[in-house]
Parts: C-alpha cells; structure tokens; sequence
C-alpha cells in the first residue's frame, strides 16, 4: 500500500495528475470507501486492502468533467468496466491515469460477521489466514471463507487497460477460476414453479434503495427511467409484486451485452439479493447463442446484441424488408 500512496504523491507532485481516486479508510477496519485526494496531507487517509470492493470504474464518469487528470487505482476485474465505459464514450482515456493494483481477492463483512466475529480494531492477513485484533481478544479464519462470490469465480489477473502497474501478480496471463455459471445452471435446473417462487423470495426483500442501480458501471444514462415522475416509476415503495419485480428484471435487460459481470449489485445490496444471477444468466446466454464474449475485454469489438450478423439467432423471427414471409 505504502507503494501506491508515495507513487501517487508523485504524479500529483509533478502535475501529471490534479486528484486521485481511491479508497479511504472508514470508521472500522473493513469499511474503507472511494473517495478524491489532492493533496500528499489528504493522502494519509488512503487506504487498499482486500476490503477495497469497490469498483472505481464508474467514479470516472464524473471524474472526466474535474479539470486535469485524474488518478485511478484499477483491480483487474476493474478495467473490464472502465473498457466499456470507453467503449460507450462515457469515459474520457485522455483524462485518466490508471495504475494497476493487484488483487488476491477481495472480502465480504458480512461473512466474517456471520463467524462471529465482533469488535474487530484491526485485521492482517497471514497467508491464506485472516487475523483480526478484537475488543474480544485475537480472532482469526481461514481468508478464502471471507471471500466475496465473485472473487472465487474470478476473470483472471490480467489489467485489460493500465498506465502502470504496481504489485500485480506474477503470472498475469492466469485465466479465470471456477465455473461462474454454476449457480446460474443450478437454477436453470429448477422447474418453472420453483425458479419463480426463487425470484419472488429474493426480490420481496427489495427496499428500492437504487444501490445496486447506482453503483453499476453499466447503468450509466444522465436520466434513469426510474426517477421519471412521469411514468410513476420514482417512487421507492413498492405498490405490487409485479413491480417491485420488474425493476430488477428491466435492469438486467438494460445492461445485457455491457454486463461485464463486476458483481457491485450484489456487493451493495443491503438485502443480499444476488442480483449478480440474473445478470450471469444473460451471459451465459448470450454465450449460448453468438459465441463466447466478454464485455469490457476490448474498448473496439462491438458486443453481440450491438452487432448484426446473418449468422445471428433470431428465434421466430422470419420477415423480409418487403413484408414477405
């Protein structure tokens, strides 16, 4: 960490860059937050460490508008998001300077809670062990137990896009781990009964709190249609099951195709909603039907449901230009 911070005075020391947007350390020791540093006092909040979630992608939207560059911090899972982001031209490349940390993984609170885990002061890891310094004394569990889902079906730990890395793995060329459509097929296995008794029980939870909306890379139009007071779709309470349903349900269809699977609407949910599945499932999907595509790989290609080719499945769909049939 001490790496990235002194590197990060640097660029600002130098001009290269005119703020940094990383992570700050929260009130505990497994809640650091994004946030803008532009000076080397303001520095001395940073923080990065396998609690740093948050994808910082998005952040660069705004970012773009702030006069001169600006610094990111990018784990590789990262720069699938900020690649599309450029590919929809809602990031400026110009404007940005990216420097390439490495990640073994990042971690979920609310597993090491649900250890029992309680008053933690601060956390080290050791190895393939989590220590953690508590109010309750020395408490300690195995990393990989804390681990958020996504991270054990991980892309790889290559940097799609970067200026610089800084203590990036060895073997960046590592592809992915585990099968991240496994879940996804448990559910495609269910009957039609039970994968919808699923959804309801998940989606019931939703409090329309737009966290998962907001933090999404993909979902980054200047007006969401679900703050149009004209279509009644602001409203956070939900007035019936069909549509507490389809805001999740709707998104999905939005960002299908630019998904880059980044797992943020599942990390945020304060009802623990895995939102990632209805995501994955048009993945695999899409997959399925035009050949095996990952968005955010490239910032040229143009995604399956953008490109036309005759190849293309179009189920039920037989119609000329004339009207024939």
């Amino acid at each position: 960490m001490q790496g990235l911070i002194e590197r990060a005075k640097e660029l600002l020391a130098d001009g290269t860059v005119a703020q940094v947007l990383g992570w700050r350390k929260g009130d505990m020791g497994y809640d650091p937050e994004p946030a803008y540093f532009k000076s080397e006092e303001e520095l001395k909040d940073f923080v990065y460490d396998a609690f740093c979630g948050a994808n910082l992608s998005k952040y660069m939207i705004e970012a773009a508008k702030l006069e001169g560059k600006t610094l990111v911090f990018l784990k590789p899972c990262d720069t699938y998001s900020f690649n599309q982001l450029i590919k929809e031209h809602r990031v400026d490349r110009d404007k940005t300077y990216i420097i390439g940390v490495g990640c073994q993984g990042t971690l979920k609170p609310e597993k090491i809670r649900e250890a029992g885990i309680k008053g933690i002061e601060t956390v080290t890891i050791d190895g393939d062990t989590l220590k953690f310094d508590t109010i309750y004394g020395a408490k300690e569990m195995p990393f990989a137990d804390a681990l958020l889902e996504r991270c054990k079906v991980c892309k790889g730990k290559k940097h799609m896009v970067y200026d610089e890395l800084i203590g990036a793995a060895e073997d960046e060329e590592a592809g992915p781990v585990g099968n991240r459509f496994e879940e996804v097929e448990k559910l495609e296995a269910m009957s039609p009964e039970e994968r919808f008794a699923f959804w309801q029980e998940q989606l019931s939870k939703c409090i329309r709190c737009n966290a998962c909306r907001n933090v999404c890379p993909a979902c980054s139009c200047r007006k969401c249609v679900f703050d149009s007071n004209q279509y009644d779709t602001s409203q956070k309470a939900n007035a019936a099951t069909f549509e507490e349903q389809m805001f999740h349900i709707i998104r999905a269809f939005h960002v299908a195709g630019r998904c880059t699977d980044c797992g943020e609407c599942s990390r945020v949910c304060p009802q623990g909603i895995p939102l990632h599945l209805l995501n994955r499932k048009f993945i695999k999907d899409i997959d399925s039907f035009y050949g095996e595509y990952q968005a955010g790989a490239d910032t040229d290609s143009r995604g399956p449901l953008t490109n036309f080719t005759f190849e293309d499945v179009e189920p039920s769909i037989v119609q000329t230009r004339g009207g024939g049939h």
